[in-house]
């Protein structure tokens, strides 16, 4: 599984999965039968006769350049709405996520929205396919001019916030560090992610995000010093998140 390292807005490096080329063209796919059920729904409730035009080559040919169009339209403004995941990718479990790790805004999609007419109109797929295989971060043409790439989020998945550490069995805990409500429901997320990636990746460089991200925690509450122990602080700090949040 090819992964991709984003440093945050936080200043804080993240490795992340890349999707794989299977990923995005089943997500593609979802999303291409909804448009395309969509349009046929509204062509046969508002066309005369258009049962019969569909037989058409002619017909059939502006049909599918009208659909695509929609196509267009419908990835721009899904992935805006729903945070860079349109229902296909929301299906498949991934998402689209800037380089830079700022969140992706309007100029990003519009340019990968539009980028679909030659990475997979006007070459059948084959431009899009061809460079997602290549490319080191799996962009396609629209991912190259939108400095950005589609990662997997499904582990995301995997727990909620509430089963974390098995809260409930501690009626009687007393919060060490009363300021992490200055942070989000996301960043508690975020956190467990970095603590279980690792605990099974035990390197050098998941060591160092693990101590990066401590750091930037331990300004952004105020605290005095570093914990010695930090991936027990980020376990504290999510036990006093669900108490104090809950």
């Amino acid at each position: 599984m090819k992964t991709i390292d984003i440093r945050t807005t936080q200043n804080v490096t993240i490795e992340y999965e890349l999707a794989t080329l299977r990923e995005r063209i089943l997500a593609f796919f979802i999303d291409f039968v909804i448009v395309y059920v969509v349009c046929v729904i509204i062509g046969f409730t508002l066309a005369t006769g258009f049962r019969e035009e569909l037989m058409q080559i002619e017909s059939y040919g502006l049909l599918m350049v009208v659909i695509f169009s929609f196509f267009v339209f419908y990835q721009l403004f899904s992935e805006i709405i729903a945070d860079g995941q349109s229902w296909g990718k929301k299906a498949v479990g991934i998402k689209v996520v800037r380089l830079d790790g700022q969140e992706p805004g309007l100029s990003e999609y519009l340019l990968r929205s539009v980028f679909y007419i030659i990475d997979v109109l006007f070459s059948f797929g084959v431009v899009a396919n061809l460079l997602i295989s290549s490319s080191g971060k799996s962009q396609r043409l629209g991912d190259m001019t939108a400095n950005t790439t589609v990662i997997r989020v499904r582990f995301n998945l995997r727990f909620r916030l509430e089963d974390i550490l098995k809260i409930n069995s501690i009626e009687d805990y007393e919060p060490q560090y009363p300021e992490v409500r200055k942070l989000s429901e996301k960043d508690m997320l975020l956190i467990k992610s970095i603590i279980t990636r690792s605990r099974i990746y035990k390197n050098q460089a998941h060591r160092d995000v693990v101590n990066e991200l401590v750091v930037k925690l331990k300004e952004e509450l105020n605290l005095d010093k570093t914990p010695p122990n930090r991936v027990e602080f980020l376990k504290t700090l999510i036990r006093d998140y669900i108490v104090l949040t809950r």
